[in-house]
């Protein structure tokens, strides 16, 4: 059985490699879109610190529909360039907003968010899968370091997706 614990790490960089290290391990062999979110949901909300909300939010061809999360409850639906999430499924551009106030168009699904980082999900096809946002309750909680790191799990979570074909 898989345990997330928190990370220990000397920097943000050291801290990511060894929660995409775990992410790897975590979603190997499994290929369900909702099993592998909300595992991958859990691993983050555990080993994150600072952080009130993070999950997915699927498109669903028309919007995003909130998927597996860790948090209070969210907003379900979201329209393509609304919001910092929408904004994010619409530029296919991850967004790393320091005060969500200061953000035009931000949906406040929790009072308390006060910076949030989304990454869209888009497959090798480009075909746009839904975005992975993270809010925090502190102002300017993420950085470029966070978006890197927040943009490699993204990478394992839509790897896991595609099964292997099997060895000749």
């Amino acid at each position: 059985m898989f345990a997330a614990t928190r990370i220990e790490a000397l920097d943000k960089a050291d801290f990511y490699d060894q929660l995409v290290q775990q992410a790897h391990g975590l979603l190997h062999g499994e290929h369900d879109r909702i099993a592998n979110a909300a595992n991958l949901a859990a691993l983050a909300w555990h080993a994150l610190e600072g952080i009130n909300w993070c999950g997915f939010y699927f498109f669903d061809g028309r919007e995003l529909v909130v998927g597996p999360f860790q948090g209070k409850p969210a907003c379900v639906r979201i329209a393509l360039g609304r919001g910092v999430c929408g904004t994010a499924a619409a530029t296919r551009t991850s967004q790393l907003v320091a005060d969500v106030n200061a953000f035009a168009g931000h949906i406040a699904c929790d009072g308390a968010s006060r910076s949030e980082i989304v990454v869209p999900l888009v497959d090798a096809q480009g075909t746009l899968l839904g975005v992975w946002d993270v809010d925090s309750p502190r102002l300017a909680r993420f950085d470029e370091d966070d978006r890197r790191g927040m943009q490699a799990l993204c990478a394992v979570f839509i790897e896991s997706l595609q099964p292997r074909a099997a060895a000749a």
